[in-house]
């Protein structure tokens, strides 16, 4: 996704439109096959595979009169997708023959390009983003990331647009990701990242910035336990480099999240409140998000006056940029959820 690895697009491509690739007569077999060949790969590092029929012929590859739908309401992966389909020109791998599909997004991807042409449901107008407030008024911004979340600190950020509002007041920092399986260098991008930021807060003139660590995300997805453990505690290191230079700048930190995923590392029964075993009697590992609630700090240490307002029943992310507005100074817009200060 956000273009981080378009060999991975191509090889899709490969499989899926061509019927080129490793042939097995099933997906069991397939499965099977390669998790035998590779013990301990997990479900998203599995090697691709094709189908194929008695005679050895693909069974569904991609051709002429095909219809195609993508069935991904999120813009972060789907766009390259719909860009190998639709584009005429397209210098990031050759295609070969281009079969002649219909195309179909279940959303618009990105409101800018106008991708996919044709798509199911009529995408949300999504307006008056804190991004776009912060431009219009001529407030200088920081966004920065490594390209696994990139998107969520630009894209995402304003509202499903590819670009800024206003190029003199915003400034966006991409750190390439590494390709590699991610339980492999749990550390990720993480120290770049906070290099970036610290050289943005030293230059001076920033008054917001955004960044994303994905190490907790990315990780945690693996279900590598101890890969997870260096993911988070490389996270709190870089928290401890900022916290002196936003000390500095009398400044304020909110750290918070949209959702869980290192903190349950195995998956439980929720009847019986036990850890779920495999047939083998091993914990089985939880590589999906969780559903607990996620923490959010505030540090504001030349603020003493702040308080956590106890009226808000019940805060959310919703809530973060009313509140990252009262720490600046600022009035929140109309429309936008309270602060969760006062």
């Amino acid at each position: 996704r956000y273009n981080a690895d378009w060999s991975m697009v191509q090889r899709g491509w490969k499989h899926h439109v061509l019927g080129e690739g490793r042939r097995f007569s099933s997906a069991t077999e397939a499965i099977q096959t390669i998790r035998d060949e590779n013990p301990g790969m997990i479900d998203q590092d599995l090697l691709p595979f094709v189908i194929v029929d008695a005679g050895g012929e693909p069974i569904g590859p991609i051709r002429d009169g095909s219809a195609v739908v993508l069935y991904n309401f999120r813009g972060d992966r789907a766009l390259e997708l719909t860009r190998a389909f639709t584009e005429p020109e397209l210098s990031e791998f050759d295609r070969g023959a281009i079969p002649d599909v219909e195309f179909v997004g279940m959303m618009e991807y990105d409101g800018d390009l106008k991708l996919p042409r044709h798509y199911l449901v009529q995408p949300p107008e999504i307006d008056r983003t804190m991004g776009e407030y912060l431009a219009r008024n001529q407030v200088s911004q920081f966004a920065c990331s490594e390209t696994q979340k990139f998107g969520h600190v630009t894209y995402f950020w304003n509202g499903n647009r590819s670009g800024m509002f206003d190029e003199v007041y915003e400034e966006y920092v991409e750190i390439q990701s590494d390709l590699v399986p991610f339980e492999q260098r749990p550390w990720m991008k993480a120290a770049e990242i906070t290099d970036a930021t610290l050289t943005a807060l030293r230059r001076g003139g920033m008054r917001h910035g955004r960044i994303n660590y994905a190490n907790g995300d990315m990780v945690g997805h693996t279900g590598h336990l101890d890969a997870s453990v260096i993911a988070v505690e490389v996270v709190d290191l870089c928290l401890a480099r900022l916290i002196p230079a936003i000390e500095k700048l009398d400044g304020a930190l909110i750290v918070t999240a949209d959702h869980g995923n290192c903190d349950e590392m195995f998956e439980v029964d929720k009847k019986s409140g036990d850890f779920k075993r495999s047939s083998a009697g091993k914990l089985r590992s939880k590589t999906s998000h969780t559903l607990n609630a996620v923490p959010c700090y505030i540090y504001a240490p030349g603020n003493d006056r702040l308080r956590l307002d106890d009226q808000i029943e019940e805060p959310g992310i919703a809530n973060m940029a009313a509140t990252a507005f009262q720490l600046m100074g600022y009035e929140r817009p109309e429309g936008y959820e309270p602060s969760i200060l006062r």
